[in-house]
């Protein structure tokens, strides 16, 4: 998942024109932290995610998975 979620927000940032920095500063985050989401970091705070995803009309929420598939994966 980080994985396409730091993607999603390098592609949005960069089609956008903004520098990480310009971003970080829209948004009203860090320049590390935006650093970090778009490396994929594994552990971000959710409020600061939506704090970026915001800027371009988008935000986390729950969505519907494959329950017996991630059990598969644990084992």
């Amino acid at each position: 998942m980080s994985t396409d979620l730091s993607q999603f927000v390098k592609d949005k940032r960069k089609s956008s024109g903004l520098t990480q920095e310009e971003l970080s500063l829209k948004a009203g985050v860090g320049l590390r932290f935006v650093r970090e989401m778009e490396q994929g970091k594994q552990s971000l705070q959710m409020d600061k995610v939506n704090q970026v995803l915001k800027l371009f009309g988008y935000e986390l929420g729950p969505t519907v998975i494959n329950r017996s598939k991630l059990l598969d994966e644990k084992s």
